[in-house]
Formats: C-alpha cells, sequence, structure tokens
C-alpha cells in the first residue's frame, strides 16, 4: 500500500474522527493524526514539521498529541508538546505506540490509529482533565500532506 488514498476509506477516516471527538470529551490535549505518502527526512524530525505546521504547538497547556504515518515508508511516529512532555515518562509513549503497531503487523491501520487514539486520550485524562468551558482548539479531521 503506497498510496495516502487508499490507506483507509472514507468511512474508516469517519471513525477514527469519531474516535478523536471520543477520546477529546475527556481531557483538555488535542489528537491529531496526519498521513501522508513517504517522507525524505527522518519520520521523528518529519512529525515535528508537521506538529508545527499543524499549529498543534500553540495550544493553551501545550497538550497536543500527533499521529503522524508515512504510508509507504510503513513509519509512524507519535508525538506530543512540551506540557505533556514535561509530566509524563516513556510508559506514556510506549504504551501508545505498542497499540498501534500490535494493529498495524495485520494490516489493520484504523483499528490501530481507533485504539492508539483512545489509548492516549485516557492518558491525557490523568493530567489534562477536561474542564467545564474547554473548547477545542484544533480540527478533529485527518489531515494529508
Amino acid at each position: 500500500m503506497s498510496k495516502v488514498e487508499d490507506f483507509l476509506t472514507k468511512e474508516e477516516e469517519q471513525q477514527i474522527v469519531a474516535a478523536i471527538c471520543m477520546a477529546e470529551k475527556n481531557t483538555s490535549g488535542e489528537i491529531r493524526v496526519h498521513l501522508e505518502k513517504t517522507t525524505s527526512l527522518d519520520p521523528y524530525d518529519r512529525a515535528l514539521e508537521v506538529f508545527h505546521e499543524l499549529k498543534m504547538d500553540e495550544t493553551e497547556l501545550q497538550n497536543g498529541v500527533l499521529i503522524y504515518v508515512a504510508v509507504k515508508d510503513r513509519n509512524f511516529v507519535i508525538c506530543g508538546d512540551k506540557g505533556i512532555n514535561d509530566l509524563v515518562t516513556y510508559e506514556f509513549w510506549n504504551s501508545t505506540r505498542d497499540v498501534i503497531v500490535s494493529h498495524f503487523k495485520n494490516g489493520n491501520f484504523k483499528q490501530g490509529l481507533i485504539d492508539g487514539i483512545t489509548k492516549a486520550g485516557e492518558q491525557l485524562k490523568k493530567y489534562f482533565p477536561y474542564l467545564e468551558g474547554d473548547t477545542n482548539e484544533l480540527s478533529n479531521e485527518i489531515s494529508k500532506g
């Protein structure tokens, strides 16, 4: 699978967006998914670029999480903003990564993303619970490059 358009169906994309919306009901954290075909950069470096391009570093509590996927390269990266990284251990990221990997290995990309989003949301809730008046600072739509 090498085309971003073939990675997920429209229905699967809608299910992923719904998972983001559900996860964000319990946290003030912001979760995004970005898909692109490939990158010539180190995947982590590219994920950081996308993080900034999507203005995820501009949330009030610095609590954005990006799941970046380079489809053709078969790489993904989970990265978060300073507010999260100042509070969490590596286990926060590793447990989310492991959930995604377990599904991706079997070609179940939709479920990997949904379960990763759910796991990240559960963990974000501990550090950044939803508070009355919280606003959704970033789009929940899947971005593509």
